[in-house]
């Protein structure tokens, strides 16, 4: 039996990834790393309310095999380039260089379609950076997960996403040939897929772009 940690555990991706990770019968314990409590109460569970900006200090907590990273925000949200960067880099890459140093062997990372350290759209080159940075941190595994636009009940509303899901669902049928990669994909679909190749004996960096990992 195995143990996961969770950060991110409480947005679109994460919370359905944690609901998975605690029905998986691979894992006797989850770690969730939080700033807040989420009101979650499950045998399985330890919540840990913590301070990002002083994560250092929680390195004796951030012990298990398999880390999961579903940390993610908007500039709009965060509210600059620099609070952004925290959330979708600084924060992420803290956790697994600590991570790493003791001895979870594993990292899932989930990022985004695009994501490329070279782009010129800056939240593009921030995903791509992160990849990039965990890449060649040493992990046995580390899997990268790139979905296009993702579906499912958000806890705040995002306008202009909104009316993309609306015209790409209306739309759905022109997902095809070169566009497949590009087609909405549900959360929960991304997160049952992290789960199912965290079991798996892969090695090495592996990347699954969004229309493989709704085959898996």
């Amino acid at each position: 039996m195995k143990t996961a940690l969770i950060i991110g555990s409480t947005g679109l991706v994460g919370s359905a990834l944690l609901n998975e990770l605690l029905a998986h019968p691979a894992y006797s314990k989850v770690i969730s790393f939080t700033r807040k409590p989420s009101g979650n109460t499950h045998p399985k569970l330890h919540e840990h309310c913590i301070d990002f900006n002083n994560i250092a200090s929680y390195k004796d907590l951030i012990q298990g095999d398999d880390l999961y990273c579903a940390m993610g925000t908007t500039i709009k949200k965060a509210g600059s380039q620099a609070a952004f960067t925290l959330v979708d880099y600084t924060y992420p890459y803290q956790f697994a260089t600590i991570a790493k140093s003791n001895g979870v062997k594993q990292f899932l990372l989930v990022s985004s379609i695009g994501a490329n350290a070279q782009s010129k759209n800056f939240y593009l080159q921030t995903k791509g950076t992160i990849e990039n940075a965990i890449s060649l941190l040493g992990f046995e595994t580390v899997v990268i997960f790139r979905p296009s636009l993702l579906l499912g009940k958000r806890t705040e509303f995002r306008f202009g996403e909104k009316i993309a899901m609306h015209i790409s669902q209306l739309f759905s049928f022109l997902f095809v040939g070169k566009l497949r990669p590009y087609a909405p994909i549900h959360s929960h679909t991304v997160a049952k897929a992290m789960v199912t190749v965290a079991q798996q004996a892969n090695t090495g960096v592996n990347i699954y772009a969004s229309d493989a990992i709704k085959v898996i």
